[in-house]
């Protein structure tokens, strides 16, 4: 560790969402060669042989633009042509995180880090040819549909996602409040299709309450790292220490990140200035080590207990809070399960026509030089939601009924038993003892009497095994338990 003090380095966004200029970061490495002395001339050869080589590759690309658009053997779009390009080196690289996107991308990019917009409330990633869930939002269309992180969008709308870049995936999924979007979910081999009504993805990304077991502790959740999450993570501890708060539980779980400011801020909150917080490190190899510091977390400390709630939606910012506070933190505990793993840094280039190129820039380390790509951080402390909160959601496009036979209908026995409901077989063979329990469900609940799983019934067990998980959630009740001994 170095004696000297070291200077820290300023992020403006996380994900990165920090706005540069590549020309100038050009100019500005030859002028800091042309000051260094020696070793000038070489390092000024070796750039023009690179703008050299760079000028004849574009040299091709020129030539199979025109050749195509002057000679293929109908129009084509000029704009088509340059974003296939632009497209295609950006999937030559194979990196989901890295993508071209266009103006209105771009916008919905922007508008998730700093306002609101319409949507189903999930963080998607290109995984090969898939689109996969990284993690549903709290409280939105998707949470409460039941969509969990690593589930498959294969169909949108009725249509295969096969050849979806990323963008589109977004583009149609997002839309007008209240419209509504049918998605259809690939989950451990087996299909199935939600209907979601788009809701205003909240603007606000931290709420907090006492918790109803102690009201010592407070209990803070944290659905994304956005713009001002510091600024209301800092306003929501102060409210519960007023009303007597003696500790925390901070809930990270389900969220997809966001900006690195932030996730920089809030965990310099609970560690001792010094210490370190986050290392990233480009390409050169070496590493910028962020420390805790009263620049910036404007010297609000949390030095109660506190406790950190982590699942396999955990990523990107959210596990560099998480993993700051297990290595740097004092007193700070992980419970639940292992986070989902993303240990790269996204900076965006903007262009004149509101197009934007997102970019991986660097991987960033936990406090002791640990990269968690792909492995993401185990908790100190196993905890989960019941083994039905994994269930593949039923398909409500089907009815069930007594003697048919399928995966779907093992799942409904399945949560009809976690409901209370008598059902000794759970084979998915719907027989007799099958459809009595779904007629005293139907009964219990007001709905229409009929012996058979149809759309209505289906939604409303999807609904109460929902209510009844949330009450059932193991990994809370050990914080709490922790935090009242």
């Amino acid at each position: 560790m170095e004696k000297e003090k070291q200077k820290e380095p300023k992020l403006k966004r996380v994900f990165l969402q920090k706005k540069y200029n590549l020309l100038t970061t050009v100019l500005v490495a030859v002028c800091v060669a042309l000051l260094s002395g020696g070793g000038v001339f070489w390092l000024m050869d070796r750039q023009v042989k690179g703008l050299e080589s760079a000028n004849q590759a574009m040299g091709k690309i020129n030539t199979v633009y025109n050749a195509l658009y002057y000679n293929y053997y109908k129009d084509v779009s000029q704009q088509k042509l340059v974003d296939g390009a632009l497209n295609g080196m950006v999937e030559a690289l194979g990196d989901p995180f890295t993508e071209y996107m266009n103006a209105t991308e771009s916008q919905e990019l922007n508008d998730s880090i700093s306002g609101s917009f319409g949507g189903i409330g999930a963080q998607v990633q290109k995984s090969g040819s898939e689109i996969k869930i990284m993690s549903p939002i709290a409280g939105t269309p998707a949470a409460k549909a039941g969509l969990k992180a690593n589930d498959v969008i294969v169909k949108i709308d009725g249509r295969s996602t096969k050849d979806y870049s990323l963008n589109k995936a977004v583009s149609l999924m997002r839309g007008k409040v209240g419209t509504k979007v049918s998605v259809t979910i690939k989950r451990n081999g087996t299909t199935f299709t939600k209907t979601l009504t788009r809701a205003k993805i909240p603007v606000k990304t931290v709420e907090g309450k006492l918790a109803t077991e102690d009201k010592q502790v407070g209990y803070i959740q944290v659905t994304s790292f956005s713009e001002n999450t510091a600024k209301e993570f800092k306003q929501t501890v102060q409210s519960l220490r007023k009303k007597g708060a003696k500790s925390f539980i901070i809930d990270v779980r389900n969220n997809p990140g966001g900006l690195m400011d932030q996730a920089l801020a809030m965990s310099s909150m609970f560690v001792e200035n010094g210490k370190p917080i986050l290392q990233v490190v480009g390409r050169d190899g070496k590493p910028t080590v962020y420390k805790a510091s009263n620049e910036l977390d404007d010297g609000f400390k949390v030095k109660e207990k506190s406790i950190v709630l982590i699942n396999g939606g955990s990523a990107s910012a959210s596990e560099i809070f998480a993993a700051a506070l297990k290595q740097s933190g004092n007193n700070v505990t992980l419970i639940g399960t292992k986070s989902y793993g993303k240990g790269t840094v996204q900076n965006t280039l903007p262009f004149k026509d509101k197009t934007e190129l997102k970019l991986t820039i660097a991987k960033w380390l936990t406090p002791d030089g640990t990269w968690i790509h792909k492995k993401g951080i185990k908790p100190d402390v196993e905890a989960d939601y019941p083994d039905v909160a994994y269930l593949t959601a039923i398909d409500t496009a089907k009815t069930y009924q007594e003697g048919q036979n399928s995966k779907q209908i093992k799942n409904l026995q399945q949560m009809l038993v976690f409901l209370g409901y008598d059902l000794d077989e759970k084979s998915g063979y719907f027989n007799e003892q099958t459809k009595q329990a779904v007629e005293k469900y139907q009964t219990d609940n007001g709905l229409t009497v009929t012996g058979t799983a149809d759309k209505a019934t289906v939604e409303s067990i999807e609904a109460k095994v929902a209510q009844k998980v949330t009450e059932s959630d193991n990994a809370y009740q050990k914080a709490v338990e922790k935090l009242s001994e």
